[in-house]
């Protein structure tokens, strides 16, 4: 890892002191631990609460969960993307979180926007089917897993198709102490001169502690100097149910024994000073667990990295951490074993002394700053990886539902805004022809839809007052649009630029085809009428491409225009001759350079070579589309389109970011556009991947679009989303998804192709 971490901000959701859990220490200990390594770190937690609990918890805490509060899931994801946090870091145990096997987590996990590495704490070889369920849900959504032992990155592959190369094997950590003699704490715990076997950690019947208070006798039979030592309380999910019976079988199993001068029981859960000193004080440390699908132990790691003489059963993380001759492994539920392994280090002190050397230098490699730096490894591995591409499953061509409420609050009196900061319009920044020509048009498609959207009946009804803008913005004189208005209602300039003026026509011209309104439609054929004649001496692609989509849908109603018609033919003689001026076998494009907008030069000479039967028209237009897709898919499968920063210049280098929605909305339309023309299934599959992007089917693997506001964010940066939800970007994405939803529409009811483009047509 880098001396200086690029990750500014981590957060870690789990259990925190002063619980008393596993989880609660271990989050706590990571926290800790990479905030020290990695000062320049900023890291918080989201602790879990357990039911019917209140704690009192430092600082480092920022949000807290109740555990059964299902609500208080998706807050939490709230608040944590509005801290703008980088890498989640989730500790994953099935019982801490709420409902059915911890299922409430998901609801936190699918709504944050950053890469998601989850701890696993433990993995279960035969799952229950909610146990499977979650797990499978845990490997769509997290980027990255960790381990505490290589046996569980082969049961998440063999039992839970999860790619070993996405997991990371980490150790659990271990304090720093120094080798020392154990005498040297044993006086604290009144130990002092007797031989000391511990046991550690929160009781419960699966610890198997019962078999190694059975094996006492035979041990004190040969060492009478030995006490056992068992420290710490009972879970408390245990002593909700049962009290402390468990406790007391132990106790009562001692009496029986007569062993009673043998045995302490600490009864307290111990700080780490304390419980490292304790650690310290014991010669022999016993695990003797009952079941082999045991993953991670944080009592035997720590026992293990302060360098103890350890007895353990062979679960799993036992196995691995003692092998190597780093400890003595005996049989499952059998005190004769136990005993015998604790005679042979009590008669052997070469062999217990071999031992502790090993474990304790083994050890080093698993102290809590090295524990903390593959940690930072991780989460940078993941933060690359959302910079790759989608998770698993995100390219699925469901579409998200519809809502039209942040176009509605985009809304002025006057128009639509042009920017917001977040997801508050920017009135300062005023308004512009091109957004509320983009309005207009989408209203006009959003009146077809036959299943409508939350806000979609209000947001159509603005059809008028996004029109009315584009009526104000026409100067008669120039026969130009200006674009730019200030929030004082004053234009900022004489002249828009020719882009804007191409989409006015776009959108006036589909007002014609499309309306419904003969009022709108009035005003719409005189604005093409009046501003179509500036078209032909414009020199932007672009422009010509957006005046041909208008044109063609106003021919639509009115056929024999003839100067519409004579302007069509010119404006597709010019982007022919382009594409024929600059293409070469490499490079199947108009221009020396691919910039913004680009499907919608393809997509116009489809529309217009359809409606011409201009053959050449179409399969230039095709043609061009086919080697864009093909530049603009990423290796995973997903749309990657050309970014705004450097574009991509011929024999250069392609940006990749910044992404636009403009680049997603436009090859969606210019697809749509291709499967009417052709009838090829392949252009509907890409329609829908493109249309997938703002959805999570990009190279962050992050969503753009927030269905529960209908807002589309301003473009995907190379490590992050804009956080910005401006007009342009959730009119592109609203567009894309209407689109989409049409074109379903009319498939389902198998209409026959029509001269307009279909991709704006109505139902």
């Amino acid at each position: 890892m880098n001396t200086v971490p690029s990750i500014k901000q981590v957060a870690f959701v789990g259990g925190h002191l002063p619980r008393q859990c596993g989880i609660a220490t271990f989050t706590h200990d990571l926290r800790d631990a990479v905030a020290r390594e990695c000062p320049t770190t900023r890291c918080e937690v989201v602790a879990m609460t357990d039911p019917g609990r209140n704690y009192d918890y430092p600082d480092v805490v920022g949000y807290e969960i109740h555990q059964e509060n299902r609500s208080a899931y998706r807050q939490a994801a709230d608040y944590l993307n509005l801290r703008d946090i980088e890498v989640l870091s989730v500790q994953h145990e099935f019982g801490i979180y709420g409902g059915a096997s911890g299922i409430e987590l998901l609801s936190l996990l699918e709504r944050v926007d950053m890469p998601v590495v989850a701890t696993l704490h433990t993995i279960l070889p035969e799952p229950s089917p909610d146990q499977r369920a979650v797990m499978h849900a845990l490997a769509r959504r997290c980027d990255r897993f960790v381990v505490m032992a290589e046996h569980g990155r082969a049961i998440l592959e063999d039992v839970y198709d999860i790619r070993p190369e996405d997991v990371d094997v980490i150790p659990h950590g271990v304090i720093d102490v120094p080798f020392l003699d154990p005498e040297f704490n044993k006086e604290r715990f009144g130990v002092l001169g007797q031989t000391v076997l511990l046991t550690f950690g929160l009781l419960s019947p699966n610890k198997g502690i019962e078999h190694a208070i059975e094996a006492l006798p035979e041990i004190v039979s040969r060492h009478p100097d030995v006490v056992y030592v068992i420290a710490g309380v009972t879970h408390p999910h245990l002593r909700a149910s049962e009290g402390e019976a468990y406790r007391e079988m132990l106790m009562e199993r001692v009496r029986r024994l007569g062993m009673e001068d043998h045995v302490k029981f600490e009864n307290r859960f111990m700080d780490l000073p304390e419980l490292t000193a304790l650690i310290g004080a014991s010669d022999i440390y016993i695990t003797p667990y009952l079941h082999a699908a045991q993953i991670t132990s944080g009592a035997l790691s720590y026992a293990f990295g302060a360098g103890k003489a350890i007895v353990s059963t062979p679960y799993w993380h036992a196995e691995e951490l003692l092998a190597e001759e780093r400890g003595l492994l005996v049989p499952f539920r059998d005190p004769r074993a136990i005993a015998a392994a604790v005679d042979r280090y009590l008669t052997d002190s070469c062999l217990m002394t071999s031992v502790r050397k090993r474990a304790y230098e083994r050890g080093r490699s698993m102290t809590w700053p090295h524990v903390a730096r593959h940690y930072m490894d991780a989460f940078e591995r993941a933060l690359s990886r959302q910079r790759r591409g989608p998770a698993p499953g995100a390219l699925s061509s469901e579409l998200p539902a519809l809502n039209f409420r942040h176009l509605l609050k985009m809304t002025g009196s006057i128009g639509m805004f042009q920017h917001a900061v977040h997801n508050v319009p920017n009135y300062e920044e005023g308004y512009c022809v091109d957004d509320n020509a983009r309005a207009y048009l989408l209203c006009l498609m959003a009146a077809g839809l036959e299943h409508s959207g939350m806000g979609q009946a209000a947001f159509v009804t603005g059809a008028d007052t996004y029109l009315a803008f584009l009526r104000d913005a026409f100067d008669p004189d120039r026969g130009r649009f200006r674009n730019f208005m200030s929030l004082q209602l004053e234009w900022l300039e004489q002249m828009g630029s020719d882009d804007s003026h191409g989409r006015a026509l776009w959108a006036l011209g589909q007002g014609v085809g499309l309306g419904s309104d003969s009022g709108h439609q009035a005003i719409c054929a005189g604005l093409v009428h009046r501003g179509m004649d500036a078209l032909a001496d414009m020199t932007s692609p672009r422009a010509w491409a957006f005046g041909l989509l208008g044109l063609e849908s106003y021919l639509g109603h009115c056929p024999g225009d003839c100067r519409a018609r004579r302007l069509t033919v010119g404006l597709v003689g010019k982007l022919k001759d382009l594409f024929q001026r600059h293409a070469t076998d490499d490079w199947q494009w108009f221009e020396p350079v691919v910039s913004y907008d680009n499907p919608r030069l393809c997509q116009a000479l489809i529309c217009s070579g359809l409606a011409m039967d201009d053959e050449q028209a179409v399969e230039i237009g095709q043609r061009s589309l086919d080697w864009l897709w093909r530049n603009q898919v990423a290796e995973g499968g997903w749309f990657s389109p050309v970014g705004c920063h450097g574009f991509w210049k011929k024999g250069g280098e392609r940006a990749r970011f910044d992404q636009q929605p403009l680049e997603a909305a436009a090859m969606v339309s210019a697809c749509l556009q291709a499967h009417e023309a052709s009838g090829e299934n392949r252009w509907r599959r890409r329609a829908a991947m493109a249309a997938a992007w703002f959805t999570g089917a990009n190279d962050l693997g992050v969503s753009l679009y927030e269905p529960g506001t209908g807002a589309c964010r301003d473009g995907l940066a190379v490590d992050q989303v804009n956080a910005n939800q401006g007009a342009e970007s959730t009119l592109a994405c609203q567009t894309a998804l209407v689109e989409m939803r049409l074109a379903e529409q009319n498939r389902t009811k198998e209409k026959k192709p029509c001269r307009k483009s279909p991709s704006i047509q109505p139902a």
